[in-house]
């Protein structure tokens, strides 16, 4: 039971649902099935729900939400799509959120030692909320990379599923909106979200390229050349 229990046994089980989940990924595409309909004879708001689920699954699995969300659209329109797709995000992020808690978090937490990861450990642990909120709303951090890097923090559960929640509402509207007027691309609908997008990803880059320099390590000071001492002729005896 102590061997179960162990932190480097419960990274490595992490680490295989992820790979195994990852192969899933790659052999059965889920995110086409996602986007084929439901029966016709299922109500919208039960199949919204159950859209819902398996976009969680998903992306716990790795599925881009971009793909998912633009099939959230196509399949139910705007509202129903957003509904679904949001909900499908939280529920995504806690599955991963919980994993990287219960089979990851104290095995790599030994292993935050250089400035980057320190600096993230920090950010999260002490303004959870804000933080996930900042990291969620400008996209240039991976989905994935971000529900880890908070379950190896001490970020709470309810700060980062509230930051998750709130902070994908804007980008994820883009990509529903895009997804349900993808038939008209000349539409006003279709051109703001996908500018929307566009801007939102500039944005994020701008951010990312100017804050660089806050993460970098520091450059060593170049120590000055010593020189042998001079020796005069005032030094010898006589």
């Amino acid at each position: 039971m102590s061997l179960l229990l162990a932190p480097r046994t419960r990274l490595s089980l992490l680490v295989l649902l992820l790979a195994a989940a990852g192969a899933c990924v790659l052999l059965y595409e889920p995110q086409r099935i996602l986007s084929e309909g439901w029966p016709p004879g299922l109500p919208v708001g039960a199949a919204a729900l159950l859209f819902a689920a398996a976009y969680g699954l998903c992306t716990a699995a790795f599925v881009p939400r971009p793909l998912l969300n633009l099939a959230a659209g196509a399949v139910f329109g705007t509202p129903y799509g957003l509904v679904a797709a949001v909900g499908g995000t939280v529920l995504g992020a806690g599955i991963a959120f919980g994993l990287g808690r219960a089979l990851g978090q104290e095995a790599l937490r030994p292993y935050l030692r250089g400035r980057w990861l320190k600096a993230a450990d920090g950010q999260l642990s002490r303004h959870g909320f804000r933080s996930m909120l900042a990291v969620r709303i400008f996209p240039g951090i991976p989905f994935a990379a971000a529900n880890y890097c908070a379950a190896v923090s001490r970020c709470g559960w309810g700060p980062f599923l509230l930051a998750t929640a709130l902070g994908t509402v804007p980008n994820t509207a883009a990509y529903v909106i895009a997804g349900a007027s993808a038939s008209s691309p000349g539409s006003p609908a279709f051109l703001a979200s996908f500018g929307f997008i566009a801007v939102s990803g500039a944005v994020a880059a701008a951010v990312a390229w100017r804050k660089r320099h806050r993460f970098a390590p520091p450059v060593p000071r170049e120590q000055a050349p010593q020189h042998p001492p001079v020796v005069t002729a005032a030094s010898h005896g006589p």
